[in-house]
């Protein structure tokens, strides 16, 4: 853990360093890939499954949501006929 955390305060310590420089010299692109690659390594990608499994739920949720809106709306269109 003393070792996660030596490396955190190290990250922390380059990236003010950074901000510091970047600030007195303006946008440097080596700093900002640096960044970019030190972020990518802390994202936590999805197995397989989990990704299969999530895009399954979000594609049934878009399917029943769009159903719904068009049965309240042939239901709003059938009523307005009825009164006009």
């Amino acid at each position: 853990m003393a070792k996660k955390d030596a490396k955190q305060a190290a990250r922390e310590q380059q990236a003010s360093k950074s901000v510091e420089t970047a600030d007195a010299n303006g946008f440097s692109a080596g700093d900002f890939a640096q960044g970019t690659r030190e972020e990518l390594t802390k994202v936590i990608w999805p197995t397989r499954q989990q990704l299969i499994s999530e895009s399954a739920a979000v594609i049934l949720m878009v399917g029943l949501s769009a159903t719904l809106i068009y049965l309240v709306d042939k239901l709003f269109g059938w009523a307005s006929r009825q009164v006009f």
